[in-house]
């Protein structure tokens, strides 16, 4: 038998409406998702944690003791950016061991942690913490193709990240590319290689991934995951029903109840309506082409609004041949948070600027530095070369480089709300700024409610057809202006500066 685990609290929402599902929406389906029988239900982290505090106004650690105490008997299970924890830069450990105890002390069962490149040393402090904390420690391996990954790599890595004492691996395919002959060798041989149970996590946009999925499920995997229909397809997982339908009557039944599924999908498919003007269509379209660019649905998201910005969407096809490119000359990274926006916004600018590296980012830099970790294959020499002019770079793990953070964030955070939490300080050390915001707006009365009803009426008025082109003259073609959200990709790697620059003692321009 397989499991199933249900990702419509997390990656479902977060792949189709950006995130913005409400815990008050969740929490009238959460006892028939308790009951249903999933292997586990992914509820939390990857990008719920921020989003709740710099968009929802809700506290992240509210909604899993809500959701915990609705869903006590089936696991609750969370992405875990590994160094990076729910934020888009590297955390001190001292930060990366609390985070994991009060996540675990809150409700967590299955930490799903991975890193970006694949760097089992930004995993391992998250890791260790997992086990000593008694949660199940799921490690990662990000799945991509290119000349440096192969079977025997993927399985090296596998066999290092049991060596840091994972309880089982999870092959994360985020751009939904992997064939189903590939991800059932994969699973095969890292059972076959090292025991552990394997999970298959992808996503629909290129139209595998079913087909994907019920390949695992017959080379043994131990779950795939799934999210109900409602929020399913395109840039989210397959279906839920459509996977416990294909699998009924075989040996890897999940033996899930369709019926009550279906009862549940209708609930969601409510929710959904209400959401409805935060859904982009793009995001539910298939699109093939992410089989050779390899570009996952985020991504693209972040370079149709870089170009937008610029007035160049007409050059997005330079750009989607220019991000393998930029992928290659920095060693094949998988395309992930944060890769995929330090490749994205090079790429971009590599067209734009009518040459290659006319300009070359402080990410990139950083990156070819070795602040993001060991790369997965050798760096394009003349950009290193270029990089690392006057300067050194990295070998160390870039965590080695922070100092502790956890008491200083606490005297900070105390200093104003002196009855802080753990939790709380938790929340300000991954997000400071977010956070003083969060309870301004709090202690002003600025609800969720408040704040669902103004977002749901900015994009629906954004989303309005274009104005004429005598009225944007006029100044007021507001029809012409990105989706609301469109800037979560520039506000990462805004965030993402802060360690390197403190790290080396600069100051931000």
């Amino acid at each position: 038998m397989v499991g199933i685990t249900e990702t419509v609290l997390r990656d479902g929402h977060q792949s189709l409406i950006a995130t913005r599902m409400r815990t008050r929406d969740m929490l009238p389906a959460a006892e028939r998702l308790d009951a249903i029988g999933y292997r586990s239900i992914e509820a939390w982290g990857g990008a719920t944690f921020d989003v709740c505090l710099r968009y929802l106004r809700e506290d992240p650690w509210e909604r899993l003791r809500a959701l915990k105490r609705a869903m006590p008997r089936t696991p609750l299970q969370m992405l875990l950016r590994g160094q990076n924890l729910v934020g888009y830069r590297h955390y001190a450990d001292d930060v990366v061991r609390s985070f994991v105890d009060e996540a675990a002390r809150t409700g967590i069962d299955i930490f799903r942690v991975f890193d970006a490149l694949n760097d089992p040393r930004n995993m391992e402090v998250a890791l260790r913490a997992v086990k000593r904390a008694g949660a199940r420690a799921q490690a990662t391996i990000c799945y991509t193709s290119s000349p440096v990954h192969s079977l025997e790599a993927f399985v090296a890595l596998g066999r290092r990240l049991a060596e840091l004492d994972a309880d089982e691996l999870c092959v994360k395919d985020m751009a939904g590319m992997m064939p189903p002959g590939d991800g059932a060798a994969l699973v095969r041989a890292l059972r076959q290689e090292i025991g552990l149970p394997v999970v298959v996590h992808t996503h629909s946009a290129s139209g595998l991934a079913s087909l994907t999925c019920v390949a695992a499920a017959e080379a043994g995997a131990a779950a795939v995951d799934g999210a109900l229909s409602p929020f399913a397809g395109g840039a989210s997982q397959p279906p839920t029903e459509t996977l416990v339908g294909a699998l009924r009557g075989t040996p890897n039944d999940p033996k899930l109840d369709l019926g009550a599924l279906g009862e549940l999908a209708e609930y969601f498919r409510g929710v959904l309506e209400h959401y409805r003007p935060l859904l982009e269509l793009r995001s539910l379209q298939t699109d093939p082409g992410i089989l050779t660019h390899q570009v996952p649905g985020g991504m693209l998201s972040n370079l149709l609004s870089q170009l937008k910005e610029q007035e160049a969407l007409g050059r997005l096809a330079e750009v989607l041949a220019e991000v393998p490119r930029v992928r290659a000359d920095l060693g094949y990274p998988p395309l992930v948070t944060p890769t995929s926006q330090i490749v994205g916004i090079q790429a971009v600018l590599n067209v734009l600027q009518g040459g290659r590296y006319r300009q070359v980012t402080n990410e990139v830099r950083d990156y070819v530095r070795g602040l993001y970790g060991t790369p997965p294959g050798p760096l394009d020499p003349e950009l290193v070369a270029r990089v690392t002019a006057g300067t050194s770079a990295i070998r160390a793990r870039p965590a080695d480089l922070l100092d502790p953070e956890l008491a200083k964030a606490a005297a900070e955070l105390r200093a104003l709300v002196p009855a802080a939490d753990t939790a709380e300080v938790l929340s300000y050390a991954l997000f400071p700024i977010v956070y003083r915001s969060y309870r301004s707006a709090v202690d002003r009365g600025l609800t969720s409610d408040v704040l669902t009803a103004a977002a749901l009426g900015v994009v629906g008025a954004l989303r309005r057809p274009a104005t004429p082109p005598s009225a944007r003259a006029a100044g007021t073609g507001v029809g012409e202006r990105g989706s609301a959200w469109a800037h979560e990709g520039r506000v990462r790697l805004q965030t993402q500066r802060g360690w390197i620059d403190a790290a080396h003692g600069r100051t931000r321009r």
